[in-house]
């Protein structure tokens, strides 16, 4: 499983349990306090109207007039509006008892002379204790529950009398239900705000970490690599890291194996030299004396060179990306590379072919093209016969331009074809000279910091074809 995905997944167990605690708190909170509210709302109002009643119920004679009132007051029709929520009449019932529990008044007019000592409201009540209880109507149906709360009635320190005034929860019960519904409503926006936050953050954790995976596994390839834009972040810090302790390693590693091919390739010239320059200390005839001195020419020519194109490649391989980068027009570096390789050319009595399909430009830096293109066109003059005629061709291919430069020469040998971009490989030339090896993986590194590719393979008709591909400006 990917980190970002594990990051992602991680975040939602955490934000979602946290998210349900929370709303199955709230949900299970609005109810219980809601009813508290009503219970305490019943008990200033028992208080109040017991104490209004006294006085009728200490002489036993009540106020009839009183108890009418409070008769018509609890069937009067309301219009309200409260929280948003109609209500339409007084869902108060009230009711009165005597010191023994039974019952004298009734607004529901459905309980006058019976016996409710026995309710825990008038039971606690008429003990000097608080008196209260939660009856259903419907034994199996929550929502027909009642709640009752009772106050005494006191003659001095004595209680004669219990006045207790119910509510239906179902009064109440819309106000929970819409708190439940703005609770859990609220809470899937907030836990919806929560959930895309925590994907745009792991996104964006992935998309630098899949950056810097992406240049990790480029520089273990042995591909060109930059360090991506990572932020001032820890992984901006990382990739720094990564980068530095990469370069130290990296240039160990590249100084050891150049000294070490270095070192191997000067072998060869410096014996011939040194072989030539002790058989000069001896007497010779002038034209044994001449052929060593151009056979030490001829071997410091090649350590030069090969020192030369060393260097090159040294620069190329070190680069990481093109410091700045320019239109270039196709045909016109073409013509360029001929121009270079004119008098080589002549030498050999060779023709050269140009031919560019319409008009091609490509983006990049012009004298590393130029250098890479003419070690390509000095290996195809190289290898073809003298009196023969090389060519260099571009077109389109797709989003690329490819370069060709195609000889007729003996072609590649099968045996060599996979090496022919190692370091210091080379093939013995048709005149037995042999090249620095160096040519074709300097033009391989160009190309890669171009975007590009190159490849050498035996052409169909013949010979050698190499092919230098590059994308156009729209693709770098």
């Amino acid at each position: 499983m990917k980190i970002g995905l594990r990051i992602l997944l991680g975040y939602f167990l955490v934000v979602g349990l946290a998210a349900w605690f929370l709303l199955n708190v709230f949900v299970e909170q609005v109810k219980p306090g809601v009813r508290s509210t009503l219970e305490d709302t019943l008990n200033d109002t028992a208080q109040l109207l017991a104490g209004a009643v006294a006085d009728d119920v200490r002489g036993s004679a009540l106020d009839e007039a009183l108890l009418a009132r409070l008769q018509r007051a609890a069937a009067r029709p309301l219009d309200a509006n409260i929280g948003g929520l109609p209500k339409r009449r007084i869902d108060y019932r009230i009711y009165l008892t005597d010191e023994k529990g039974i019952v004298r008044f009734d607004t529901a007019k459905k309980a006058v002379g019976e016996d409710y000592s026995r309710w825990n409201d008038v039971y606690l009540t008429l003990r000097g204790q608080y008196g209260a209880r939660m009856t259903r109507s419907h034994p199996e149906d929550d929502a027909s529950a009642v709640m009752y709360v009772a106050a005494p009635i006191r003659d001095g320190q004595r209680i004669i009398g219990v006045l207790t005034v119910a509510k239906p929860i179902s009064s109440v019960q819309a106000f929970v239900d819409r708190s439940q519904r703005i609770i859990l409503s609220r809470g899937a926006v907030l836990l919806g705000l929560s959930l895309l936050i925590g994907v745009a953050v792991t996104l964006w954790l992935a998309r630098a970490l899949r950056k810097l995976m992406a240049y990790v596994e480029d520089v273990q390839a042995g591909r060109k690599a930059v360090l991506p834009e990572l932020g001032r972040t820890e992984i901006g810090t990382l990739g720094h890291a990564l980068e530095a302790m990469r370069v130290k390693l990296e240039g160990k590693e590249y100084v050891e194996t150049l000294m070490h091919t270095l070192t191997h390739e000067l072998k060869s010239p410096i014996a011939a030299i040194q072989a030539a320059a002790e058989l000069l200390e001896e007497d010779m005839p002038e034209e044994e004396r001449r052929r060593f001195l151009s056979n030490i020419q001829s071997q410091n020519a090649r350590q030069r060179d090969l020192i030369d194109k060393l260097l090159a490649l040294v620069r190329v391989e070190k680069q990481q990306r093109l410091d700045a980068a320019e239109p270039v027009d196709v045909a016109a570096l073409l013509q360029d590379v001929a121009d270079d390789y004119r008098a080589r050319l002549a030498d050999r009595s060779q023709m050269l072919d140009i031919a560019v399909a319409g008009q091609l430009q490509v983006r990049g830096d012009p004298l590393l093209l130029r250098q890479a293109l003419g070690n390509l066109l000095d290996n195809a003059i190289s290898f073809a016969p003298a009196h023969s005629t090389l060519r260099m061709e571009a077109q389109r291919a797709g989003e690329q331009a490819a370069i060709h430069v195609i000889d007729t020469g003996a072609g590649i040998p099968d045996y060599a074809a996979q090496r022919v971009f190692e370091r210091f490989y080379s093939l013995p030339r048709p005149d037995g000279a042999r090249s620095t090896g160096l040519g074709l993986p300097f033009v391989r590194e160009v190309s890669a910091l171009h975007g590009g590719s190159v490849e050498v393979a035996n052409a169909p008709q013949g010979g050698c074809r190499a092919t230098l591909r590059l994308p156009f400006p729209l693709s770098l």
